[in-house]
């Protein structure tokens, strides 16, 4: 197994704390967040770790680790971002966000699907954003899903999110069959999309990942949700970090 950690963005929303590093080398209990995903990954039992780096770059250097580098990150997001390592998509991988703190469970329940594209899915997400002020309830990348755990919607403001089941961790895997598929329609809407709104982004270069779930949905190409209860946090702002180097 092979897991790609997505980490070219710049982090804005914490300021002053990553003017100097990645968000991913934002350090809790001692290490930067990515030493406790590497450990997380291979507690697991993930082989290989790549990580695409992009805003200060020069921060990130393990000599364990393989690198792919997205130096247009201002103008692309993270959809575009994870495919500058296609190269790694030749067979089953885990992608997953790079400013997420996790336990190894929630990585080995994921390895265990058998589905050919899978997304990791909290479904007792709510509390999380219990004054939550910086990052609203409103801000969440929600998933709604049928009896057989297919994904329905997933975004920030369908209109069904209302009735929303469960948040996107930041997390999915691919079988060796999933990540051809994946590939090919990812290559597909580039070339049909390149400079046009796609999903719910304004242009196909900054779409996010759930725009790419949506339409796999929408294309009839199911995409299941491994469902879990925590064990995650999510570093997107300044108030966010607070609150976990408080705890």
């Amino acid at each position: 197994m092979k897991a790609i950690i997505i980490a070219a963005g710049p982090g804005s929303r914490l300021k002053d704390k990553t003017s100097d590093r990645p968000k991913c080398m934002l350090e809790f209990n001692g290490r930067p967040l990515l030493e406790h995903q590497m450990e997380a990954l291979r507690k697991a039992g993930v082989a290989e770790i790549s990580v695409i780096k992009g805003y200060r770059k020069e921060k990130i250097n393990y000599p364990e680790l393989k690198y792919y580098i997205n130096d247009d990150y201002l103008n692309n997001n993270i959809l575009h971002s994870l495919f500058h390592a296609e190269d790694e998509m030749d067979g089953e991988f885990i992608a997953v966000y790079s400013d997420i703190l996790y336990d190894s469970s929630i990585v080995s329940r994921l390895m265990e699907s058998k589905q050919d594209i899978s997304i990791l899915v909290d479904v007792d997400w709510k509390g999380y954003y219990e004054g939550r002020l910086d990052h609203p309830i409103e801000e969440a990348e929600n998933v709604s899903f049928d009896g057989g755990n297919r994904v329905i919607e997933i975004g920030k403001r369908r209109p069904g999110m209302d009735a929303a089941q469960g948040e996107f961790v930041g997390m999915m895997k691919c079988s060796r069959e999933g990540a051809r598929i994946f590939r090919e329609h990812f290559n597909k809407l580039k070339e049909k999309y390149e400079g046009k709104p796609f999903q719910e982004a304004s242009v196909f270069k900054k779409a996010y990942l759930t725009d790419m779930f949506q339409d796999l949905t929408d294309s009839g190409i199911p995409v299941h949700c491994v469902l879990i209860e925590k064990g995650w946090k999510e570093i997107d702002t300044v108030e966010d970090y607070d609150n976990l180097v408080e705890r």
